[in-house]
This record gives structure tokens, C-alpha cells and sequence, in this order.
């Protein structure tokens, strides 16, 4: 147990043990919502296009041409993106923050000149921050919850590239979030790698076995080349007004 001796005449919130105690979880995760959200109004960050994938998928790997996909799908968002005359920071591209597919996204959109997120998080191995990430928009996250919030609550559209336990997790959330009607608005979700995709998860068979219902199905779609997935998010993307102000996804009960 940490003790908090010798910190009696210290303020509160500038009481380390105390503040790395159990009992002061609740301002620990309180903070990893307040200090990105100051960031993002701070970088006028309006909306996000979210990219997941594996960290395993390197430039040169046996399935290297993903990262080069996802490098581009970046690109080509983040041109476009910066073209639109509404505002400036809008479907800025954010990912985990890691290596392989995330850094494929945040350098594709970096080579474009954008600004882009990486929302990294701690773990005993393997996951440190890419160097592509815009300098003012890298964070570290100690609590999964609150990082997969932060992904979906400025999300307007999401492209999933193949992975692993933890693609499958975030992937699976943002759909059951869609299929429950828990956000207010429609996020496109673009599953790329239709062979991959088919593969490892049986849709066909969700539906005949009654697990989840035929129009789930439409809660996504498939692309196979970088210019097909932008169609689809060009196409989805309903346009609304942009304040500088952080656009997020509501829950639907308040």
C-alpha cells in the first residue's frame, strides 16, 4: 500500500503518492479525459478518420503491402481533407500511435503535410510512440477504456486494416456502438482486405445462426485498393458546420 508519509503538508494535487494511490483512480482517469480534450480544442482538432491495424504488418514483411495501403489511404484522405474550404483540421487521421499500420497512417498523412494523432498506449512491451505522429497530438494513455473513448468520440469514419486481438477488440466495439445505436451519428466503418476480413470472421454465419441480424451486415463495408476505401468515405461522410471545436459523438441517452 503507498504510504503518504511526510506528505501531510503537501497540496493535494501535487501529492504523487497519493495521486498514484487506488483511491485516486478516479482523478487518474478523469484526467486522460480532460487533458486531451484541452489539446484537441487547443489544436482545433474538429473530427478524426480512425485507423486500426496491426503493429506486426512492417513495410517489409511478408504482408508489407498493407502498410504501403494504409500509408496511402492516409495520404490521399488527409489531401483531400485539407482541400475541403469548411475548415482546415477536419478528418484529421488518428491511430494507436504504435508502429505498422498506425505509423503507416500517421505517416501517410504527415507526407501529406496534415496534422495526425496517435493516442499510444502503455504496455509491458512492444508499444511505443511512431515518429510520425504531430508533435502537440501524441498521447499516452494508461487505461484502455479511456483511450477507445477518445477513438470514438471524434470519430466520423473508421478503416480497419488486418490484425490481431487488439484490432478485432476495437473493431468489434465501434460496431456493436453502431448496431446498438449508442452514438449519435453514423460512423463509416471500412473493414480493408476483403479476403483477410472473410477469413477470419465468419459474417455469414453470425446471420444464419441468429447472432446478429441481417442488416448488421450493412454496418460496414469492404475496400480492397486505398482509392476504393476513399470513395466510401467520401460518399458517407455527411457534411455539417465546423467551429474549431471538437465534433463529438454523443451517446444517444445523453
Amino acid at each position: 500500500m503507498t504510504s503518504f508519509k511526510d506528505t501531510a503538508a503537501h497540496l493535494a494535487y501535487l501529492n504523487t503518492p497519493f495521486l498514484t494511490s487506488d483511491a485516486a483512480r478516479p482523478l487518474r482517469i478523469l484526467a486522460e479525459y480532460l487533458e486531451p480534450l484541452s489539446r484537441f480544442q487547443h489544436a482545433g482538432i474538429h473530427d478524426t478518420i480512425v485507423f486500426f491495424g496491426s503493429a506486426r504488418l512492417t513495410a517489409g514483411g511478408p504482408m508489407g503491402r498493407y502498410y504501403e495501403e494504409a500509408r496511402e489511404l492516409a495520404r490521399k484522405v488527409t489531401q483531400w481533407s485539407m482541400a475541403l474550404p469548411s475548415h482546415p483540421h477536419r478528418y484529421v487521421i488518428c491511430s494507436g500511435g504504435g508502429g505498422g499500420i498506425m505509423e503507416a497512417a500517421n505517416r501517410g498523412a504527415s507526407e501529406a503535410g496534415g496534422k495526425t494523432i496517435g493516442l499510444n498506449i502503455s504496455l509491458p512491451r512492444e508499444q511505443s510512440a511512431n515518429p510520425f505522429i504531430t508533435h502537440e497530438l501524441g498521447f499516452e494513455f494508461h487505461y484502455f477504456f479511456m483511450r477507445k473513448l477518445w477513438f470514438a468520440h471524434l470519430a466520423r469514419g473508421l478503416v480497419a486494416f488486418p490484425g490481431g486481438f487488439g484490432t478485432l477488440d476495437e473493431v468489434m466495439e465501434m460496431l456493436t456502438l453502431a448496431q446498438t445505436h449508442k452514438l449519435d451519428r453514423r460512423i463509416p466503418v471500412i473493414l480493408y482486405g476483403s479476403q483477410y476480413w472473410n477469413e477470419i470472421v465468419n459474417f455469414k454465419a453470425l446471420v444464419h445462426h441468429g447472432m446478429i441480424s441481417a442488416e448488421d451486415l450493412d454496418l460496414f463495408e469492404f475496400a480492397d485498393t486505398p482509392e476504393a476505401a476513399l470513395r466510401v468515405l467520401q460518399n458517407s461522410l455527411e457534411p455539417e458546420p465546423a467551429d474549431g471545436t471538437p465534433a463529438f459523438a454523443h451517446s444517444q441517452c445523453g
